[in-house]
């Protein structure tokens, strides 16, 4: 919540108080029950050429790498930094690799990345500083949807691995693939 005032036409402690007014009116809204959202993934070579990296920064295989990335469901914490992108927490611990020194310019559409101690999916095709691990084949943002982001905040997001025929098999082909 961002609250923007002029604090020239209204004083801090005048503004605390039209807030605490404000909350005592608030109703509870009860929250839709979250969604599951399977993402379907192919990893490590052309898909994702920072999965070697994740795997000597964890000191795991980079087959490890995938089991504990796709173990967890993850939650949905927020969307942001482009349209649909969304920031996924529950992460294994153990894979918090720390993100580029700077960004690449371009990250494909799909691309599946960690940054720190996050997960995400790249829903649009821009620049990025997370390691790339593997891409999905799925549309996750298409402005002509009435919900235009494959992915809410508050769903549940689960990866599956994939083959690289089947990605190809894949590609553009259907928008959701949510349970």
């Amino acid at each position: 919540l961002t609250i923007y005032y002029d604090p020239l036409a209204l004083s801090l402690s005048d503004l605390r108080l039209k807030v605490e007014e404000l909350l005592e009116r608030l109703e509870a809204v009860p929250l839709p029950e979250p969604r599951l959202v399977t993402i379907p993934a192919v990893y490590g070579g052309e898909y994702g050429p920072d999965l070697p990296f994740v795997a000597r920064h964890c000191s795991l295989t980079e087959e490890a790498v995938i089991r504990l990335h796709t173990r967890p469901t993850y939650h949905v914490y927020m969307l942001g930094f482009t349209a649909g992108y969304a920031y996924l927490g529950g992460m294994p611990k153990r894979l918090t690799t720390p993100r580029l020194p700077s960004p690449r310019l371009r990250v494909l559409a799909g691309t599946v990345g960690i940054g720190g101690n996050q997960t995400g999916v790249y829903p649009v095709e821009s620049p990025g500083g997370w390691r790339l691990i593997g891409r999905t084949p799925l549309t996750l943002f298409d402005p002509t949807w009435e919900v235009p982001v494959l992915i809410r905040p508050g769903d549940q997001v689960k990866f599956v691995r994939i083959t690289p025929d089947e990605f190809e098999a894949r590609l553009g082909h259907g928008r959701r693939e949510a349970t």
